[in-house]
């Protein structure tokens, strides 16, 4: 039996939704969590999810709830394919870590991270290096930057990676004009992702040469079909990725990458083992480098069992409340 909702909302964009608020601890470390939190929408077409990181203010989460609230009001686009490739996410973990963690994905792609606070870039090529010797010769490598670098730290940085064949990096710098200038100087394709969000109109990013791949993620774009038609818009290739969710979130994630018309590139969906838990039996994770594509819903138990104190789903709620106001301006 499901358990009573923190919240059934009565007015406003929310009204008619049940919430309910879970906290689950990160199984593996990854932008310096301790757990994930997410207040998971119960609507007439399903569940969504609603999952901002704590430092982001109401203005910038409304846009994840946006996302949240087409997923539990509106039926998903049309998929196109069924099966979803996708790359294991590589914390960032000491080399013998990060190698054992590839070859138990069974990916063919791997996503490492580097440029961690408190870690020098001798531990970024010997995890990137470890990576590599288990993916093999023929696996794909993608290092994950997070803006943390400057264009002539990056591109000294990029020439020393080069050697492992990466696919791309990731967002080596934090603006547009500073990817723009060093994908200038650096035969290694660059993808943007942080600046994605950071206001620029899709014929902006097109326009500015700052990125040759799009990574992109479902709630940040404020939901499927805007993820969709920023995609159409930019022209350029898109990798659909996760924000660390929990499965209700994954869902929406799979559903744009199932409804992309091209997926050159294996997506970065594959982060459910990134957390201890999840509040679905089964789930979302890849088989044989892939993830099939289904939409599971909540157990009960999982959710009592990942319920957090009253005082900090009343803290999610009332962020919930605050975020809808402010629908309006996005």
């Amino acid at each position: 039996m499901t358990p009573p909702p923190d919240r059934v909302f009565t007015d406003g964009p929310l009204a008619g939704l049940e919430a309910w608020a879970v906290a689950i601890p990160m199984g593996l470390r990854y932008r310096r969590l301790t757990e994930r939190r997410a207040v998971l929408l119960r609507g007439p077409a399903g569940w969504g999810e609603f999952s901002p990181f704590e430092e982001y203010g109401d203005q910038v989460a409304a846009r994840w709830l946006a996302s949240a609230l087409e997923s539990a009001l509106d039926p998903l686009p049309p998929p196109v394919r069924d099966r979803i490739p996708v790359n294991v996410t590589v914390p960032p973990v000491p080399a013998p870590q990060a190698a054992a963690l590839v070859r138990d994905s069974g990916c063919e792609t791997a996503k490492v991270k580097v440029a961690e606070s408190g870690q020098d870039f001798s531990d970024d090529l010997s995890r990137v290096a470890a990576v590599r010797e288990a993916l093999g010769e023929e696996g794909s490598l993608r290092v994950d930057v997070n803006g943390a670098w400057e264009v002539d730290e990056a591109e000294e940085r990029l020439r020393h990676l080069e050697e492992f064949d990466l696919q791309y990096a990731e967002q080596p710098c934090a603006t547009l004009s500073e990817l723009a200038e060093l994908r200038r100087r650096t035969g290694v394709p660059i993808a943007a992702d942080e600046s994605i969000r950071s206001g620029a109109s899709p014929e902006q990013i097109a326009s500015s040469g700052a990125a040759d791949i799009l990574v992109m993620k479902v709630q940040p774009m404020g939901g499927v079909r805007r993820m969709l038609e920023w995609a159409s818009r930019t022209g350029l290739a898109v990798v659909p990725s996760s924000a660390l969710e929990t499965s209700v979130g994954l869902a929406a994630g799979l559903a744009a990458a199932a409804s992309l018309p091209e997926l050159p590139y294996a997506c970065g969906l594959a982060t459910s083992s990134l957390l201890a838990g999840d509040v679905v039996r089964r789930p979302l994770a890849p088989d044989g480098g892939e993830i099939h594509l289904r939409r599971p819903e909540p157990a009960p138990e999982l959710l009592e069992r990942w319920r957090p104190p009253g005082d900090v789903a009343s803290f999610m709620i009332d962020r919930t409340e605050r975020s809808a106001a402010l629908l309006r301006y996005l």
